[in-house]
């Protein structure tokens, strides 16, 4: 069942925000948009975020981060306001090495939000999420910081 996210404007300027955070600047992580309330990143294949250079695969940190990132948008598709969150926890199964020289997607959901706690699901691959490289879930703890991540005009 698709599902519209709970405020489209927040959800657009969340996605923005998270890929201006200086780290995900400096990774190259892009915000593609979201489909019902899963929303997509994209890195591009870069020498700089090579992990082995006998192999050419993207280090590990990557996956991680983008995972990270990801969710946490994913977790803003289901808000109706603005609040801060946090990640509490993550965990990453690296199911098969990435492709050198190939980008790499993310796409997130965020599959339960309880009143403290969003729990999310995510899936880094090439060409399709049914060819996972990587599986990730997350917690996330809502309201967490009562500075806002966003100034009342919208803007970081």
């Amino acid at each position: 069942m698709s599902q519209a996210p709970a405020n489209a404007a927040l959800l657009q300027a969340m996605g923005e925000l998270f890929v201006s955070f200086p780290h995900c600047v400096t990774l190259g992580f892009q915000y593609l948009g979201t489909v019902d309330r899963k929303p997509t990143l994209k890195v591009e294949w870069r020498d700089e975020l090579v992990g082995n250079p006998a192999t050419g695969v993207v280090h590990g940190g990557v996956i991680t981060s983008i995972v990270d990132t990801c969710s946490g948008i994913a977790v803003t598709a289901h808000m109706t306001e603005l609040e801060t969150i946090a990640t509490l926890d993550l965990r990453i199964d690296y199911l098969k090495a990435a492709t050198p020289g190939k980008a790499i997607y993310c796409t997130a959901e965020c599959y339960r939000m309880a009143n403290q706690i969003a729990f999310t699901r995510a899936v880094c691959y090439h060409d399709s999420p049914d060819d996972p490289i990587a599986h990730g879930v997350a917690t996330f703890m809502r309201d967490s910081n009562p500075k806002p991540m966003l100034t009342k005009e919208g803007g970081a």
